[in-house]
């Protein structure tokens, strides 16, 4: 489903994600479609591992160790993205990417072998759902595939998000 551009709901790290092949733009532009979000609001990519991460974003930053390290989710904005589509890639050519711990998006990337979007299962600017029962009906029915597991789960915890500033520096825009 993901390697046709597909669309999947699904638990995530933090809350209730849209999953797509993240270097599929077609794919991508579905997920713009479906939460009725202006495309200049680049998306978070979720990837398996490190290995994966360097793939797209070329050396890892050295002060990085730390956040990536850490178990709370931590979302990195990125700068000068490789190899994910155009539209999923902020207008600054930067690219929020999270390394994702999750019984089942962590295996699945993995098989999958790429990158995948992960945004929260919401229409533009209402309020992010913390179990599926939040979802709205219109998400739902537009998406092709919803992964019925942790169901009745609860997550409030959105990602921590740091931005590697051009300096090299680090800023915290999400605690």
């Amino acid at each position: 489903m993901l390697k046709a551009g597909g669309l999947l709901l699904s638990p995530t790290d933090t809350i209730w994600g849209i999953l797509c092949d993240a270097s599929n733009s077609k794919a991508v532009e579905k997920v713009y479609d479906l939460k009725k979000r202006a495309d200049s609001k680049a998306m978070v990519c979720i990837v398996s591992d490190i290995e994966m991460l360097k793939k797209h974003i070329g050396e890892l930053p050295p002060k990085l160790d730390h956040y990536i390290n850490d178990q709370r989710p931590t979302t990195v904005i990125y700068n000068n993205p490789i190899g994910l589509a155009q539209n999923a890639i902020a207008q600054e050519n930067t690219i929020a990417i999270r390394i994702v711990n999750h019984h089942f998006c962590t295996p699945l990337i993995r098989e999958f072998g790429k990158p995948l979007i992960s945004t929260s299962a919401n229409i533009s600017g209402a309020p992010h759902p913390h179990k599926f029962a939040d979802i709205d009906a219109e998400i739902i029915s537009g998406v092709d595939h919803i992964v019925e597991i942790d169901i009745n789960k609860i997550n409030a915890q959105p990602s921590r998000i740091i931005k590697i500033e051009p300096s090299g520096e680090i800023s915290l825009l999400r605690s």
